[in-house]
């Protein structure tokens, strides 16, 4: 993905215009737009602005993932997981514990299923 459609996504979620980002970012509004329009690359200090702005990393903004790195699935989660509040995270982190329950039950479930099919 590149960097003016991950912007644009940021924005919506802020319910933003590239102007009102402009004007939060003292930007010049022509600016803003060749990033999203995907006509301009951002400098290391734009991205960082940009980073900081958002609440994410400058890896996410630039969809990388190098060895070893989070995925892009990581990242996103990490940043919804930042945007919530303290009660949100905690019913989040719940909920989360409760999938992975599940799953272990289903994969119990299976193990005992097809242990019982070599049995007989």
């Amino acid at each position: 993905m590149k960097l003016g459609d991950i912007l644009r996504n940021l924005l919506d979620e802020k319910d933003m215009s590239q102007k009102e980002l402009a004007a939060e970012l003292n930007m010049p509004q022509s600016t803003i737009g060749n990033y999203f329009r995907n006509e301009r690359e951002a400098d290391y200090e734009t991205l960082k602005l940009f980073a900081d702005y958002f609440g994410v990393s400058t890896d996410y903004l630039l969809d990388y993932h190098g060895k070893g790195i989070q995925s892009s699935l990581d990242n996103e989660l990490l940043r919804i997981f930042r945007s919530l509040s303290p009660d949100q995270q905690e019913l989040y982190i719940e909920q989360g514990r409760a999938f992975i329950i599940q799953n272990n039950k289903k994969e119990k479930s299976s193990l005992l299923t097809l242990r019982k099919d070599k049995a007989t």
